[in-house]
Formats: C-alpha cells, structure tokens, sequence
C-alpha cells in the first residue's frame, strides 16, 4: 500500500504537439495499461469527489483510490491524496471480467478500508474504462513528463501531457517552457481534465 499526495499539471494536447513533444525527450518507459472505473449506482464516490479505478498493466495490476486533499499546500495545479494497493494479475483480470458482467464488485486492502470507514456502501459496479498508452519522459529540468494517448469506449482518443512534481514551482516552470517551445496554452477547457470524467463522457 502506498498513500501519497499527488500534485501534477495536466494538459489536453493537440496529437501534432503530443508527438512532437514526445521525439524531443529521451523515453524512461513505454507501457500500456487498461483502466477501469467503479463507483455506486447512484454516483456516490462522484459525489464527494472521489474517483475509483482498477489499472491492468502487462504483469501487475493495482487499485486506486484518488480522494480530495483536505490540506492543499497549493492551489494552481491539480492536487488529491492518492491511496494505492498492489493486486494479483490474474485474480484482477478475472475480477473485471465478473464487474463487466455487471455485477457488483467488493473492494479489499487499504482500499477497501478507506471505502468502509466513510461510506455505508461497500459494493461497486464497472461504469467505465478507457486504455491509456503511457510514455514517460526525460523532460527539462531533469523533470519526468507523461505522455498519455487514451482511447474510450466510443472510439474517441485524446493525447494529454501530465506534469507530476513534489515542487510546484518546477512544475510552473517546465510547463512554461513547453508551451513557449511547443506553442500550446493551458485553458479552462484543456486543464486538469481528469480521465474518468472524460470515461464517462465516451461511454458509447
């Protein structure tokens, strides 16, 4: 289990600069992974701002928990409490299987904890997924960049760039950087777009 606070800056990108942004810096990684998102028939966790996922990786699988941070210690860039557990490959797989089936699935772990202490409700349906294509970057600064191309159930893709530091004012000054060099903007419709509100609005 790991809990940690998660600052980052994210950008909805044209594919043109997502690829250009992608040739200029040496790749750390290249990996693919499927998403899945659960909450309550009647949107509970939505609610309270609250987002559940499963993610399948090619060899490992883990659940999140991403929970409104009570404490920010900053207000420019998208910041949540992340609570993570390591999951079994297999056993996942076939849990999202049995979730596709729509039936309703019981979290375990730090997850579940989390789940059972502040909500009565402790069963959870798939609603949603989306499969992400992530590359991780050298960027400026020495500062990691993530390049997302994501598609949903509809058959939309979109490409985000994602900025996750400790420091913000690194954060502020790479992200300046790269819209100097690759010509973009953030804006009120391309920042911090999380990815489950964009599973949910390309169901199909």
């Amino acid at each position: 289990m790991t809990q940690n606070r998660e600052i980052e800056a994210k950008t909805i990108l044209s594919k043109t600069v997502y690829q250009n942004i992608v040739k200029a810096f040496p790749v750390k990684a290249d990996f693919k992974q499927e998403n899945y998102y659960f909450d309550t028939t009647k949107s509970l966790l939505k609610h309270h701002k609250i987002a559940l996922r499963i993610r399948i990786f090619k060899d490992h699988a883990e659940q999140t928990l991403k929970v409104p941070d009570l404490r920010p210690v900053q207000s420019k860039f998208h910041e949540v409490i992340e609570i993570n557990d390591k999951l079994e490959l297999q056993q996942t797989k076939s849990l999202v299987k049995q979730a596709s089936n729509d039936e309703e699935i019981t979290f375990t772990g730090t997850v579940g904890a989390y789940l059972s202490k502040h909500f009565s409700t402790q069963k959870y349906h798939l609603l949603t997924w989306s499969k992400t294509e992530r590359i991780l970057l050298n960027g400026p600064e020495n500062c990691e960049l993530t390049l997302d191309a994501t598609s949903y159930p509809d058959g939309f893709e979109d490409y985000e760039l994602e900025i996750e530091n400790t420091d913000p004012a690194l954060i502020k000054k790479v992200l300046l950087m790269l819209e100097k060099e690759y010509n973009f903007k953030q804006t009120n419709s391309n920042t911090n777009q999380s990815k489950i509100g964009r599973a949910f609005a390309h169901q199909g």
